[in-house]
């Protein structure tokens, strides 16, 4: 049960979300398995969350995921995401991906990894433009846990990210004997560029005219009176203040866990500056 333990602390302290290091498919960066383990996970979340900040409309989702990791350290990620504001029945993103973690030190662990992401026309989502991401992950096993994370985002635009964290596993209780209650509350700071925003309006604009949606001449569409106050920039910028935590039930194979986090955004977010933003979100995992 302590693998599976991991597991979860490792993806729910870094936050599951789309087209983001650390999803629903993640993998702990602390604890290569004695054998090869499959991790299933679905998830439901009231808001796509990208490092703290949402899109304008609410886009709640489904999702199912999957992680297989050998005894190696290599390791092989997929996930199918459903909007569920969204009409049609097809799949609103999915994903694709593989990674390998390794030990440097004792307590000092790396996870490097690669994913590329489908994202059907129009998406409603801020990382549609960047279908591809690379990451580097740096991990020490303490009685806190730090984390460095390194993030490139590219496809239609290119975009970098660091985040830097703190999280803490802490055991409460258990119902019986063979189970536990734990909680892992999370903190991190996310610094990064914002071209994926410039995209992101005018694919809305394009999304707003395929729906049939029209500009009041007054007042503007949603899209254009969030562009007013926008200026295209390559500097890289503070993004968001993120706060994490999650509760979770664990069993020998398997993990039920809720979560909420509040992301604060800076001056310099693009997507809702100086507002806060909570998500929360349910999953369920089953480790083979």
């Amino acid at each position: 049960m302590k693998r599976l333990i991991i597991i979860v602390a490792m993806a729910i302290s870094s936050g599951i979300c789309f087209g983001q290091t650390d999803s629903a498919s993640s993998t702990a960066t602390d604890s290569i398995p004695a054998k090869s383990t499959l991790t299933l996970a679905a998830v439901y979340s009231n808001n796509a969350s990208y490092y703290g900040q949402r899109a304008a409309e609410s886009t709640p989702y489904a999702a199912v995921a999957a992680n297989y990791q050998l005894k190696s350290g290599l390791y092989l990620t997929g996930q199918t995401y459903k909007l569920l504001n969204e009409k049609t029945s097809s799949v609103s993103a999915a994903s694709l991906g593989a990674g390998f973690n390794f030990k440097l030190a004792k307590k000092l662990t790396t996870d490097l990894s690669y994913s590329h992401s489908f994202y059907p026309d129009y998406s409603p989502l801020l990382q549609a433009a960047n279908v591809d991401n690379a990451s580097i992950v740096l991990s020490y096993d303490s009685w806190i846990k730090p984390t460095l994370t390194g993030d490139y985002a590219f496809g239609k635009t290119s975009d970098a990210f660091v985040t830097g964290g703190i999280s803490k596993a802490i055991n409460l209780f258990s119902i019986g004997k063979k189970d536990m209650v734990t909680i892992t509350p999370s903190a991190d700071v996310v610094g990064g560029t914002q071209h994926f925003y410039q995209t992101y309006l005018t694919q809305q604009k394009l999304r707003d005219s395929v729906l049939g949606i029209l500009t009041d001449p007054l007042f503007g569409s949603p899209s254009s009176s969030n562009n007013v106050d926008t200026v295209a920039t390559t500097s890289f910028n503070l993004l968001s203040y993120n706060f994490k935590f999650p509760i979770a039930y664990n069993r020998a194979h398997y993990v039920l866990e809720a979560a909420y986090q509040i992301s604060v955004l800076s001056n310099k977010a693009q997507a809702g500056a100086g507002k806060a933003n909570s998500f929360l979100t349910f999953s369920f995992y089953y480790q083979f």
